[in-house]
């Protein structure tokens, strides 16, 4: 069964408290290690003046061990004088015991129980050497040694022991005292840091708070901000590290900013276009209405009248679906997803619906595809990647901004040319009129320009749409001149970048004849038709 997403809003984090957790975490989790340490570095600061002490103990005893005997019958000999004995029994807070083994490791003098050290941890004779053991159910610490009895001076009655045997001598002390020296010294390092670590708690929340203070005041700034405002913040203002951030928002401003003056800008012109039919068609409504009022039924003023209101309404409604046309094409976000699109079949559609309009004002309307071996390579016709509704919109005013600019007998074509190499796609929209000067060929793609000189009525919004639509399409527009004659005609030339996949619901482009003006052109999927005839 497939898991839903979680429809739950995201808990919202908190850069105070995250920062916060990130610092005491690490100090939280390092104070317990180092309260281990510590106790670990205290007994062995606390082990070495007893050791020392316990090692001279060893020492003074090996003094008093000696060997008697014929060679190779010598015996191992212990005395404990008084001083010796005194020393052993004045300490009061640890029990203190010792062991004298002979030669061959027999007893001697001492406590037989405790334990002798395992072959490992044998020593070379006249080393002291340190152990842990456990005597009586209770823990000591023990020194002990093997006599060097053969470095002493000359004894007239000293023997000579064999190779590898030597007396060995222990003392062992229980553990009171060092216990009672390492918690001195772990109280006195943990004590403080009882009182130091929440102090550093304090100070490190204190740190955080006053550090975070300029977000909060920028952040007031920009609240108290009024909402017509778009100047840029001040960087001086804010935090080195916030810096970025800001640059980001005054970026964002400034195209906010821009994006608001062209829309304002829009507005007015798009208000003051719509005045001029809109007048228009209030003037000849005043106009009819005096002439029936006054008495006057003339037919023919009457339908004249009537003729420029539908003129005025034909041309209001024009400029409307072209603002709508822009504000769509402009709206990214509401765009439908791409697909592949047959801008062959999207040509000839354009091309058919404005047949009338060609044949009113007697205006040759053509168009040219593909051929043969594009054909062959295309079944489908030429393949974009792009939104069908947007491009249609796109042809279609490319034909109109022709056919309004070519006068009456002229021809307009429009082209579709398949690349051999299956990257792009061209689409060519090209008229017979008076033509686009160099120096005008950016400006008509601004909105509302119309070129000087020129008493065709238009919008100025027909250009302007199709750079849009081609920047959309990430598609490359390029004006030139049609030919070398007089008028040169204009030449507007969209390279669209060509698609691979062939849509299973697409058929191949049709073949559409029709006539236009005096003569015949057509359209077709073979070979490109070079003229009219």
């Amino acid at each position: 069964m497939p898991t839903l997403p979680d429809s739950r809003p995201r808990e919202q984090r908190s850069l105070f408290g995250e920062i916060l957790d990130w610092m005491l975490a690490p100090l939280l989790l390092l104070w317990p290690m180092s309260v281990v340490l510590t106790w670990l570095v205290a007994q062995g600061i606390a082990n070495k003046p007893f050791d020392r002490e316990l090692g001279e103990m060893v020492r003074v005893l090996s003094k008093e061990v000696s060997v008697r005997g014929e060679p190779g019958r010598a015996r191992a000999q212990f005395k404990l004088p008084a001083a010796a004995a005194e020393i052993l029994r004045t300490d009061e807070a640890d029990d203190i015991y010792y062991q004298v083994l002979g030669l061959r490791g027999e007893f001697l003098s001492g406590d037989a129980a405790l334990p002798v050290p395992a072959d490992e941890d044998r020593a070379p004779p006249g080393e002291v050497r340190f152990r842990d053991e456990t005597l009586n159910n209770e823990s000591v610490r023990v020194a002990y040694l093997w006599v060097n009895v053969q470095d002493r001076p000359p004894d007239p009655d000293a023997a000579t022991p064999a190779t590898g045997e030597a007396p060995l001598v222990q003392v062992a002390e229980t553990l009171g005292k060092r216990s009672r020296l390492a918690t001195e010294i772990i109280k006195g390092v943990i004590l403080p840091q009882f009182v130091i670590l929440p102090l550093a708690v304090l100070l490190v929340w204190l740190a955080l708070a006053r550090g975070i203070a300029p977000l909060n005041e920028l952040q007031q700034r920009i609240r108290r901000r009024d909402s017509n405002d778009l100047s840029p913040i001040d960087e001086r203002q804010a935090p080195e590290e916030v810096s970025p951030l800001v640059r980001a928002i005054n970026d964002l401003l400034a195209r906010l900013d821009q994006s608001l003056r062209s829309q304002k800008h829009f507005l007015a012109d798009a208000a003051h276009q719509l005045k001029t039919p809109l007048a228009g068609l209030r003037t000849q409504a005043e106009l009819a209405q005096r002439q029936i009022d006054a008495g006057q039924t003339d037919p023919q003023a009457l339908k004249k009248t009537l003729q420029q209101i539908a003129r005025s309404s034909q041309s209001a409604a024009h400029m409307v679906n072209q603002l709508l046309a822009m504000a769509r094409a402009e709206n990214q976000q509401q765009a439908p997803q791409r697909q592949v699109v047959n801008l062959a079949r999207l040509a000839t559609e354009t091309v058919h619906d404005f047949v009338p309009r060609a044949l009113e004002k007697r205006i040759d309307l053509g168009y040219e595809g593909p051929g043969d071996l594009a054909a062959a390579r295309h079944p489908q016709g030429p393949q974009v990647l792009g939104h069908a509704l947007l491009l249609r919109e796109l042809i279609r005013n490319l034909v109109d901004n022709a056919l309004q600019y070519t006068p009456a007998g002229g021809t307009v074509t429009v082209r579709v040319i398949d690349d051999p190499f299956g990257q792009v796609v061209v689409l060519q929209v090209e008229d017979s009129g008076p033509g686009i000067a160099l120096a005008e060929r950016e400006l008509v793609f601004q909105p509302f320009y119309r070129s000087l000189g020129t008493e065709v009525d238009g919008s100025g919004l027909g250009l302007a749409i199709v750079r849009e639509i081609a920047m959309q399409h990430g598609a490359e527009i390029a004006i030139t001149d049609a030919s070398t004659r007089t008028p040169p005609g204009t030449l507007i030339t969209v390279r669209l970048q060509a698609s691979s996949a062939t849509p299973a619901d697409e058929e191949a482009a049709p073949t559409v004849s029709f006539e236009s003006g005096g003569g015949s052109s057509r359209s077709t999927s073979g070979s490109p038709a070079p003229g009219r005839a």
